[in-house]
């Protein structure tokens, strides 16, 4: 694969591995040009990794520094030395050796209950700090600067045609961001959650979308522009198991702090070992299963941003849609060079990263929303809006000379 290089900048576009343009300036207007003619299409997904939080939102391994640090602090010298003696500075690893250690110490006898009793603790204690460094102040500074950009994510993406679908976003991230953006804009949006003084979660809701009457006399409805679907794939920080429901027992809770309430099951995925097998639980299976159907769906295409491609369950559903749905198109941003797609000449799989002249990284989703993605055309007749502004003008002038 080559790599558009210039002394201004080094961005590459590449298309089923061919490179599109090599110099920087072509580059970046052929991706905008791209990008605009995807956003056309009548399926339009979005899949968000952890690198839409990035900067808000601790990566892993400075949440792996803050909370060994954390672990010294206040721990006793049991926990401490358990977590020291794993040899590996990667949180995820670590969390799969403690879960290893707890289920090989369960598996034998004589059962050292002291010992299970000790892992467990500090299992939990590691899973409540990241809980805690996930459910951030989105006020604060830094945190702020992260929900504007998904701001202007929405503000350029949520209004389409209404002959088109709505824009579905699916995300890995267990974080607020989405809400408190959506809420903000005063956009609606359907995250798969219904009900009135308690919501809980019912994947039929997915198939529900909100109408409005266009008609006084007769039953003719049409769906509203403002609308988005919001999938969260490892679940949120807002969710808890809770008995309550005839069917369900998931339920959307407001979240108040950061620390998570020891009597509460908060219904998301840590990176453990068993992220694998609990996406196969309810209501992960469900929401994997609403990613597999909107990507088989004709005409679709799939916008990847700040995704790692860690996730094997993930991968698998693009993999197998790639292969069943001749008219998805796949954009990557970011450069992934150990993704089996980025290998793959298929002119269907597009990939986006690199700097611009101004040492800007593309792929970023900061670049993407302010420098990328089109500002969405909702076909407004500019003429009759010119006429309204007109009269209107010339009435206020007349009421204003009486």
């Amino acid at each position: 694969m080559d790599v558009v290089e210039n002394k201004d900048g080094n961005v590459s576009f590449c298309q089923g591995g061919e490179l599109v343009s090599r110099e920087v300036n072509d580059c970046i207007n052929k991706i905008k040009q791209q990008i605009a003619e995807l956003f056309n299409i009548k399926n339009v997904n979005f899949l968000f990794g952890a690198g839409t939080s990035s900067g808000a939102i601790p990566s892993m391994k400075s949440m792996q520094e803050e909370i060994k640090k954390n672990i010294d602090e206040s721990l006793k010298e049991k926990e401490k030395t358990l977590y020291g003696n794993i040899d590996s500075n990667n949180l995820e690893k670590k969390l799969t050796i403690l879960y290893a250690k707890k289920h090989y110490l369960k598996g034998v006898k004589p059962k050292d209950k002291e010992e299970i009793e000790t892992v467990e603790k500090l299992i939990k204690h590691v899973e409540g700090s990241m809980y805690g460094k996930i459910n951030i102040d989105l006020s604060a500074r830094g945190a702020d600067r992260c929900l504007n950009l998904y701001k202007i994510f929405y503000q350029k993406t949520v209004l389409r045609n209404k002959d088109l679908a709505r824009v579905n976003v699916f995300t890995t991230n267990n974080d607020l961001f989405n809400e408190k953006a959506l809420d903000a804009l005063n956009i609606n949006f359907n995250n798969g959650f219904g009900g009135g003084l308690e919501r809980f979660f019912n994947p039929a809701r997915f198939h529900y979308t909100f109408s409005k009457k266009i008609d006084t006399n007769l039953e003719k409805f049409e769906p509203l522009e403002n609308m988005v679907y919001l999938y969260k794939l490892h679940g949120s920080i807002s969710w808890i198991e809770k008995e309550g429901n005839a069917l369900f027992n998931i339920q959307e809770v407001p979240v108040v702090g950061n620390e998570a309430k020891g009597d509460e099951k908060h219904v998301l995925i840590y990176p453990t070992p068993l992220k694998q097998s609990q996406s196969l639980g309810a209501p992960y299976a469900d929401l994997i299963r609403e990613f597999q159907t909107k990507l088989s769906l004709p005409n679709s295409v799939i916008f990847i941003i700040g995704y790692s491609f860690s996730d094997e369950h993930i991968n698998d559903i693009i993999y197998q849609a790639l292969t069943s749905n001749s008219s998805l198109s796949v954009v990557i941003f970011g450069e992934y060079s150990d993704c089996p797609l980025s290998q793959i000449k298929d002119s269907r799989i597009y990939r986006i990263f690199g700097t611009d002249q101004e040492c800007k990284e593309v792929h970023y989703f900061e670049y993407i929303v302010k420098e990328l993605l089109p500002h969405v055309d909702v076909n407004i007749d500019k003429s009759l809006l010119d006429a309204f502004v007109n009269s209107l003008n010339m009435a206020l002038k007349t009421d204003g000379d009486k």
